[in-house]
Parts: structure tokens; C-alpha cells; sequence
């Protein structure tokens, strides 16, 4: 039922996002980001309805006890607009692959294509559903630009932080919240604004988020590691503006930040962060006080702490290797890796909730990685470790996807520009999954998605229904 109504609807959603923008002739055309979301209201909050109404009955699914102790493991049970991951091909967004994003989102350095896809040209693409033209990118770098200042208040919270005993993630969850009290949507709530026109505030508020998040980075990065000065390169793009901001003015470092930020910034709703960005937001907190809740999601080891461990783990196995006269190769990687799993521990960067094949994500980084520091030696016992280890955790067998994932290589290609304090690492991460977190938020308030509450079962609970089944 679910595949005919995709497959047969007259008023399929393809349809219905690529007629949104389309003008009538005469009429003046939509160029800001905030007209062309405007123009898509009426018809996409009709189609969700029409959804609903003519199939609130269906059954996507099933759940069974191991789903229901194991995390809620593939249980299909949340919307969510900007992205779709499938086991075996990977993140889609908007219906993109990421090859797809590199050959038709703007490029900073030329047309689509010529260079790494814009952060604003994803953000455009993950709230409107179309690709913008390079004027409608540009007109949305200058919308972050303009809102990117904080108040002087939050950026004095900020430097008068702890930074040498606090972690950067907590620094910038501070700094966030330091910002909390220029909420329009927050306001616009206690005003009594109507529940159709929440949109409007929402959306100042994710745009407001995403074009701060840079700064509080940047001067968490500055004074926790550097001396808390920042210059700032308005006349750049949004990446290049952030590179300058940490202190770096490298061309081949900003194409390497502008592809970073596009993929890591949405993996479909059920990842610990957007989700809990999500459920914050279904209760109508704020966007900051919402993404603040997904900030605490991604400083989790098992999140966004991921890609230091990895970088660790090559750290070790050099250091190893090296105190004992031997070269790394495939073999004493071999070796390190039994070790490592003998020991009781994972592989960090291999393996991964959905996916069962090598991760996209993964691959253009290496693609990355080929392009611009083929020598370099990490990047090489990285591309070494990826020939070997899908097959020793095949033969160690105890987990599902045995390929790497994104934290594989991200680390690697900041240490080679000189970016060696992984603590902070995870901090772009939080800048990144912004763009697409708050891009779904945006839609939930837009549409007047309910505030989010599953239903939960004792163990007693599940355990009498299931000898009842078994009967």
C-alpha cells in the first residue's frame, strides 16, 4: 500500500515541492529563502493532511521485543522531511545522493561542480527541497553573514568560561543558551501568536542558530586554545568565514570545512541528535534551547566523540609499532586490530546503526583525501586500515556492518592541516548537524507536528505479552 501511494498519487510530494516555486508569468519573482518557504506553505500543509486523512490507517511496520530493548532499532515511527538513509546506498538528501550535491550544489570557487558544495546551498536544498541558483546561495550567505554577531553579554559568559578544565562541547552548548534570550519564536509565544504563523519566528530563530554557531565556535576554540582573538572574512562564504574565524586561511582547508559541514549535517531523524533537537522542539522550546538538547546528544561517546576516538586508535597503533622498530603495514595492523578486539573493545570508525554497506560519507573524504594529501602518512594507514578491517571484523563476527563509517576519516584530514586538538573536533560536528536538525524543526512548527510521546512498556509488561503471543 505504502509503495502504491508513492508510486501511483497524483499529488506526490516530488510534484508538489518542485511546483512551489515556480511563478506565475508577470509576477515578481521569489528570491530570499524565507519567500520561497512562504510560497510552499498552503500546498505542502494540504498534502501532509491529505496523507494523514486517506492513510492515518496504514501499517508501516512492526515492532518486536528486540527492537524495543535494542534502542528502537529500525522501527519506522517518525517523519522527517530532509533526509533519507537506506542500509545499502546510504544518506539521501532531499532525494541527493552526495555525489549528487558535488556535481549540482554552488561552489564557492566556480560553478556546480568546479569545487566542494556550499553549506548554504544544502541549507537551501534541505528546507525548500529544491537546488538554489548561485543569486539565491549568494542572498542566503548574506542572510547568515548579517545575523552572525552575538550579544556582547554571551560572548563575555564565553570568554570568562573555564576553557582549560571544560570541554569545548559544554563551552558551546553555554554559549548557545548565553544567546537564548534573542528568540523571536519564544517571544512570539508568550505575544499569543497563532499556531499557523509559528513558522515565521521559527524560522528567524534556525537561521539565527546556524549563523551564531560559528562565532561561539570560533571564540571557544580561540581562547580554550589560542588567544581568544578572531578575525572575521564577511566577504567569504559561509566556511571560509569560519575557517578565518579559527584562525586559518587556506583554500584547500576551506574546501575541506564546506565538504565536512554538508555531510555531517543531517543522517536521517533517528540519530541521537536530530532526534533529540526534535523532541526538544515538540514542546515548543525555542530552536536554541531545542538544538542545545541536540548539542548534549552529540557529546555522547557513542555520537559525535567517535571521530577522536578513531584518530586515537591510529595514534596508539603508530606509537606501537614504532617503540617495537615496525613498520605500520596491512599485517601489524592485522595484529593491533585482534589485540584491540581481544581486549573486549570495538574498532572505532567501522560499523554502524543502519548502514550496511561502506559509507558514503566515508568515501568522499577519501576522495578528498587522494585529491589534495596523497602522502600524507595518516591518510595512508587509514586507506591501509580500509583494505584489511572489513575482513577481520567478518571473521571476528559480531557486527552487521563491517565497512567504515564517517568518523573514519575525518579526523585524519583535520590533523593533516594542522587541526590537532580532536577535543574540539565534535564541536564541528555541532555546527554542521545545525543545518539540518533545525531544518527539520522549522518544518514540525510549520506544519503543527504534535508534541512527540511514544508509548513505553515495563519489562513485566513485555514479558506477559509475549507468553500470550507465544500461545
Amino acid at each position: 500500500i505504502f509503495f502504491r501511494f508513492f508510486s501511483c498519487r497524483m499529488i506526490s510530494l516530488r510534484h508538489v515541492v518542485g511546483s512551489f516555486s515556480r511563478v506565475p508569468k508577470g509576477a515578481r519573482a521569489v528570491t530570499t529563502l524565507k519567500e520561497t518557504i512562504a510560497a510552499q506553505l498552503p500546498a505542502k500543509r494540504d498534502y501532509i493532511k491529505t496523507l494523514q486523512k486517506e492513510y492515518g490507517d496504514v501499517v508501516l511496520g512492526e515492532v518486536t521485543v528486540d527492537q524495543c530493548i535494542g534502542g528502537a532499532r529500525g522501527v519506522k515511527c517518525m517523519l522527517w522531511e530532509t533526509s533519507l538513509l537506506d542500509a545499502n546506498e546510504g544518506i539521501r538528501f532531499r532525494g541527493h545522493t552526495i555525489p549528487d550535491l558535488q556535481k549540482t550544489l554552488p561552489s564557492f570557487t566556480g560553478p556546480a561542480g568546479a569545487g566542494e558544495p556550499t553549506p548554504e546551498g544544502l541549507i537551501w536544498l534541505l528546507l525548500t527541497g529544491n537546488i538554489p541558483t548561485k543569486e539565491e546561495e549568494a542572498s542566503l550567505t548574506a542572510e547568515l553573514h548579517k545575523n552572525g554577531d552575538i550579544p556582547p553579554e554571551a560572548e563575555a559568559v564565553i570568554r570568562g568560561l573555564p576553557h582549560k578544565t571544560m570541554h569545548p562541547m559544554t563551552q558551546l552548548k553555554i554559549g548557545l543558551l548565553a544567546c537564548q534570550p534573542e528568540s523571536k519564536f519564544a517571544r512570539a509565544y508568550q505575544e499569543g501568536t497563532r499556531k499557523t504563523e509559528y513558522w515565521d519566528p521559527v524560522y528567524d530563530d534556525i537561521i539565527s542558530v546556524i549563523s551564531k554557531l560559528p562565532k561561539i565556535a570560533s571564540l571557544v576554540y580561540r581562547c580554550t586554545y589560542h588567544d581568544g582573538k578572531i578575525v572575521e572574512d564577511r566577504g567569504s562564504d559561509f566556511s571560509g568565514n569560519f575557517c578565518r574565524m579559527l584562525g586559518y586561511n587556506d583554500p584547500s582547508f576551506d574546501e575541506l570545512m564546506r565538504l565536512y559541514m554538508v555531510i555531517h549535517s543531517d543522517h536521517e531523524g533517528g540519530n541521537a541528535s536530530a532526534h533529540a533537537t526534535r523532541l526538544c522542539g515538540s514542546t515548543l522550546s525555542d530552536p536554541y534551547l531545542a538544538y542545545v538538547g541536540g548539542l548534549s546528544a552529540l557529546a555522547g561517546p557513542l555520537h559525535g566523540l567517535a571521530n577522536q576516538e578513531v584518530l586515537r586508535w591510529i595514534q596508539e597503533l603508530q606509537a606501537k609499532f614504532k617503540a617495537e622498530g615496525r613498520a605500520v603495514t596491512a599485517e601489524t595492523i592485522t595484529e593491533f586490530a585482534w589485540d584491540t578486539l581481544k581486549s573486549g573493545k570495538i574498532i572505532p570508525g567501522y560499523g554502524h546503526a543502519v548502514l550496511r554497506k561502506t559509507d558514503p560519507r566515508y568515501t568522499c573524504q577519501r576522495e578528498f583525501g587522494l585529491k589534495h594529501m596523497p602522502d600524507d602518512e595518516l591518510f595512508k594507514i587509514v586507506d591501509t586500515i580500509y583494505q584489511v578491517m572489513p575482513g577481520i571484523l567478518t571473521e571476528h563476527g559480531k557486527t552487521k556492518n563491517p565497512y567504515p563509517n564517517v568518523d573514519s576519516h575525518s579526523g585524519v584530514l583535520l590533523w593533516h592541516y594542522g587541526f590537532t586538538q580532536y577535543d574540539y573536533y565534535t564541536v564541528l560536528f555541532g555546527v554542521s548537524r545545525a543545518m539540518g536538525a533545525l531544518s527539520q524543526l522549522f518544518w514540525d512548527r510549520a506544519l503543527g507536528l504534535p508534541l512527540e510521546r511514544p508509548k513505553s512498556l515495563t519489562p513485566e509488561w513485555i514479558e506477559n505479552f509475549a507468553k500470550n503471543a507465544k500461545k
